[in-house]
């Protein structure tokens, strides 16, 4: 029974960008640059038969590729915190791709992810985690900024049950190549005449 999960990739470079924050929290598990990844929907353990609807569902997502931006770290767990993380910057593409593939997975029966989805790249775990040294790590690093990249495909993950933080394996792999609508001027730039 696999554990599913739906991602963006994050490329050679940006990866690169992001290892280079590693160290100087003691609390800290540190995923390896090949793990890491932006989660797009959780799906958690499901049958054989459940995973090909599920793949078969996301092959008939289209949407085109679209620029990912990183900047800024955070922490989630507020005053316990339980991970440190690199924030991506708002996009519509990215909300927009992240709702169908929810969409898909509620009409094939799946429940609702209970967060709220958060687009973010997990950097490291915490194990007892001190709020105070997370907020110093934070401060000497918070204005991190990695150049944009372009997705041009989501995947389908599966996961060991573990603490988390990899390996992963890619199961699918979803291209993002459909060609954006070109709206037509021609009949604006004649109205405005």
């Amino acid at each position: 029974m696999p554990r599913l999960f739906t991602a963006l990739e994050i490329p050679r470079d940006a990866a690169l960008s992001l290892s280079f924050l590693r160290g100087g929290l003691p609390s800290a598990r540190w995923i390896d640059p090949e793990n890491y990844h932006l989660t797009l929907r959780f799906i958690g353990d499901v049958e054989a038969r459940m995973a090909d609807e599920i793949v078969a569902g996301l092959d008939r997502v289209s949407r085109a590729p679209f620029p990912v931006s990183l900047r800024g770290l955070g922490a989630f767990g507020g005053k316990k915190p339980h991970s440190v993380y690199a924030d991506v910057e708002p996009s519509q593409p990215l909300d927009l791709l992240q709702g169908e593939i929810d969409r898909i997975l509620k009409r094939l029966g799946l429940p609702c992810d209970a967060r709220k989805f958060t687009p973010h790249v997990t950097l490291a775990r915490l194990r007892n985690g001190k709020s105070e040294e997370v907020a110093h790590y934070l401060a000497l690093r918070g204005g991190f900024r990695a150049p944009a990249f372009q997705a041009s495909r989501f995947v389908l993950f599966s996961s060991k049950d573990s603490v988390g933080g990899g390996p992963y394996v890619m199961e699918e792999a979803f291209p993002l190549d459909a060609v954006p609508p070109v709206r037509d001027t021609s009949a604006l730039a004649y109205a405005a005449r």
